[in-house]
């Protein structure tokens, strides 16, 4: 294992751009994992991890200690706390990175039971979460529209918990072209001429339309639905996140398709 001290390092500063730029992250081809949790899942989906950078506190982890032992066959560098903070994507360092070469785009074809597409969540922590909703309700393809945060920049991967490595991610989506095929249901959240979430058969094929967090579905997405959907609130709020409400819905489907 190297030890690097100076943020002049050329390694230390491709880092630090990694974790700050997307396109840096973009230019090279390359992300950061954050975190023993999503170490742990890119080894064990047989990610290819380009280098894994440790702190010297997070050496002194039992836990981290035998994860990088692990990696032995990955090139490892070692850095002092201060400079790991430096390079470190997230406000609470967790003391071990990994660089993760960016995915090939998967490939394109009929869409499946159940499709989410999102429409402008810019938001981290919210599509971070939508894809481990989607991951954990059995989603297989994630479809998202050219103004959503970019799914595999550090914060994302943090907030899906290792979703990415389960799921097709489809960026930059041109959404009209992309469901122009489908036969089944299309449901835009909407309170106007809507239909009760739990009114719905969901148990068919379903493509669910999520818009971002302010302005919720720009008016070409929301013109692809056939139905409108709500979910009713009967304690009087006017809106959900738009993480929860994903939840909902696709949870929802779920029990249906379970029932």
């Amino acid at each position: 294992m190297k030890a690097l001290s100076s943020r002049d390092n050329p390694t230390v500063k491709h880092l630090h751009a990694l974790a700050t730029t997307a396109r840096e992250r973009r230019k090279h081809g390359q992300t950061l994992l954050d975190g023993a949790h999503l170490v742990q899942v890119a080894l064990e989906r047989g990610a290819p991890l380009a280098l894994l950078v440790l702190s010297e506190s997070g050496l002194a982890q039992p836990e981290l200690a035998a994860l990088a032992a692990r990696c032995a066959h990955i090139e490892q560098i070692l850095l002092p706390d201060a400079l790991f903070a430096h390079v470190s994507p997230v406000d609470s360092p967790s003391g071990i990175l990994a660089v993760l070469p960016l995915p090939a785009a998967p490939a394109e074809g009929p869409l499946g039971q159940t499709c989410v597409l999102l429409d402008g969540v810019q938001d981290p922590g919210n599509l971070g979460t939508i894809l481990r909703t989607a991951a954990a309700v059995g989603v297989d393809e994630v479809l998202l529209t050219p103004g959503c945060a970019q799914a595999w920049s550090p914060r994302v991967l943090r907030a899906g918990m290792g979703a990415h490595f389960g799921l097709a991610i489809h960026e930059g989506v041109d959404a009209a072209q992309r469901l122009a095929d489908f036969s089944g249901l299309i449901l835009a959240a909407d309170l106007r001429e809507a239909v009760d979430l739990y009114d719905l058969d969901l148990r068919g094929p379903v493509v669910w339309l999520m818009g971002s967090e302010g302005q919720g579905l720009s008016a070409p997405v929301a013109a692809l639905a056939n139905r409108k959907v709500m979910i009713p609130m009967p304690g009087g709020m006017e809106s959900l996140n738009v993480g929860v409400a994903a939840a909902v819905c696709l949870f929802e489907q779920l029990r249906q398709r379970r029932g």
